[in-house]
């Protein structure tokens, strides 16, 4: 007997059932129960090759179009497990109690992504490691089928010596591994531990071996690819977004149009025209461009009157996109929130309640707005220098997705009129720096109600970058069942076969130690730190208008801490926070 269906008040949906519940459960963070079974990413390839940053990357797009997506990199629970990196002998095919270790860290990192798929809403793990031998790829697809899992394989293969150059020395020689190291001692090291992955690494073989198999190889950064029995859409989409993104430098600049005559009547959405403010704001713009004396600099802008009107001022070509057209607010055009309020009281508490999910009476949610905008994220990551003029909201999807913000900050994203956001796309981020070209205008920023406002302990994440990030005030251990590991590391490792030079002190710290007075207090300043006080702490430097997006409530009062105690000469800390 079919179900009676009712419609969903905030997404306006059809759904069979009769308690109203939103049929995507925003709370959760997830997104709409789908037929096919959950999918295992599994990365290939030598060390150096850049899985890592295609895992992060490939996570970050798959969260943004609302795929819950995480990365198990398995390199986090072997330095977790192993505290003391001595040198590439670890990664020796014939160190067999180094490979019993790495062989319990990946076991450990698969049985977490089986957690992840199985009970806490995910649908795409993604299991970053190098899985260079036949035998460890067989153990994965044995694990995917216990577990009713899609298998699919991403093999990176780059024999360019300048790229992978590269690769070591912008992101390896700066890891946990060589903190202590000289960069020449560290490149030197790295190298040699490729050479060891190198003796046992067999590729993938399409044409007999593993012809059965859905992957796809991702050749010297991009330049070619060769894809093997691709199954369902998800696989597809993966394919289509590996082909179009690049590692060359670029730079992207997102601003608004220039204020128009609605924004300063407080108006959503319409078409109106530039005001004077907003006219000023693109001459300033024109100037700002031609300043930055970019070669091949392409410009695009929504088909909008106030966004074309912005362009011409600049007197370059430009391209139209419909996809980048304001988010349509249905029957609440052209009203202010006030006049919405009074004349659709509901719908305006509707949209306080769920801001991402909440569809406008014929027109569009921040979730429709994803879906439209997904061809411009392509086409910028095919591109180099790219100016987006566009419109509130629009911009907010489009920075959502570079510094990998979840559905429930997107929406409220400060994105102000007449300043310009310039994203620097680095290894594994995206640097935003803030410009404001000195030209006043209206403030349409609308903050989250206070009652509405959450605790930071229940902000939906996405988790893209670090795995296993838990809910629960203390972190689980990644690493809790390797036997042999602790009474085998537990002795510091001897000078002669330490790579760097270490006098690292690592002061285990669990919550419950907060509760005495120990150490100064600083156990209970630093719960989840390793505190090393021979070494001189990093802490960043904030500027007016440089920020990182991506960095974390808890990071930033963590380096504020760091901050007062060095300004008090407590200490130099260094600690190792994992997020």
């Amino acid at each position: 007997m079919p179900r009676e269906l009712t419609q969903n008040r905030i997404q306006k949906l059809w759904i069979p059932s009769k308690d109203d519940k939103p049929a995507v459960p925003s709370r959760a963070g997830r997104g709409p129960h789908l037929a096919n079974p959950p999918t295992l990413i599994v990365m290939v390839g030598l060390p150096a090759r850049g899985k890592t940053y295609m895992s992060r990357k490939l996570t970050r797009y798959l969260n943004w179009i609302g795929m819950p997506t995480k990365v198990f990199n398995v390199g986090e629970y072997r330095r977790e497990a192993v505290k003391h990196y001595s040198s590439f002998d670890f990664f020796k095919a014939d160190n067999k109690d180094a490979v019993e270790i790495r062989h319990k860290c990946a076991i450990a990192a698969l049985r977490d992504v089986k957690a992840y798929l199985t009970e806490e809403g995910g649908q795409v793990a993604v299991f970053d490691a190098t899985n260079t031998t036949r035998d460890r790829r067989n153990l994965v697809c044995s694990f995917g089928n216990e577990h009713g899992f899609k298998i699919f394989f991403i093999e990176s293969v780059c024999e360019d010596p300048s790229v992978i150059a590269s690769n070591i020395m912008e992101v390896k020689v700066s890891c946990p591994d060589y903190q202590d190291c000289n960069k020449t001692d560290a490149m030197e090291d790295f190298q040699k531990r490729i050479e060891c992955y190198r003796q046992t690494y067999e590729p993938l073989d399409p044409d007999n071996y593993d012809r059965d198999l859905s992957f796809i190889k991702v050749i010297d950064v991009g330049r070619r690819f060769l894809a093997n029995r691709i199954q369902d859409h998800i696989q597809s989409k993966i394919v289509y977004y590996l082909m179009n993104i690049h590692v060359q430098p670029r730079t992207i600049y997102l601003c608004r149009h220039g204020e128009s005559h609605d924004n300063v009547l407080g108006r959503l959405g319409g078409d109106s025209g530039l005001s004077s403010r907003g006219r000023k704001f693109s001459s300033a713009l024109a100037n700002f461009v031609e300043e930055q004396n970019l070669a091949d600099l392409k410009v695009w802008t929504s088909q909008l009157r106030r966004s074309i009107q912005t362009a011409e001022a600049l007197g370059v070509p430009y391209e139209q996109w419909k996809a980048l057209n304001e988010i349509d607010a249905g029957v609440c055009e052209e009203m202010t929130y006030e006049e919405v309020k009074e004349k659709y009281p509901e719908e305006f508490a509707l949209r306080d309640e769920d801001k991402y999910y909440y569809r406008y009476p014929s027109g569009e949610s921040y979730q429709d707005l994803v879906q439209r905008v997904e061809p411009v994220i392509m086409e910028l990551e095919r591109q180099e220098n790219v100016l987006v003029i566009c419109h509130q909201a629009v911009m907010r999807c489009l920075l959502a997705y570079f510094l990998d913000k979840s559905a429930d900050e997107m929406p409220y994203l400060k994105c102000p009129l007449h300043t310009v956001l310039k994203l620097t796309p680095v290894a594994y981020g995206c640097k935003v720096e803030s410009i404001s070209l000195n030209v006043e205008a209206v403030n349409t920023h609308r903050d989250r109600p206070e009652e509405l406002k959450r605790g930071p302990g229940t902000l939906i994440r996405r988790n893209s970058v670090t795995p296993l990030t838990s809910p629960e005030p203390l972190k689980k251990p990644r690493i809790d069942d390797l036997e042999e590991a602790p009474d085998m590391l537990a002795n510091p490792l001897p000078s002669t076969l330490a790579l760097c030079s270490s006098t690292h002190l690592p002061l285990a710290l669990p919550g419950p130690m907060c509760s005495s007075a120990k150490a100064d207090g600083l156990s209970c300043l630093f719960p989840l730190c390793a505190i090393d006080v021979n070494s001189v702490t990093h802490i960043p430097c904030f500027s007016k208008s440089v920020w990182s997006y991506h960095l974390s409530s808890s990071a930033f009062f963590l380096s504020l801490c760091i901050l007062w105690l060095s300004s008090t000469g407590l200490a130099k800390l260094a600690c190792e926070y994992r997020v």
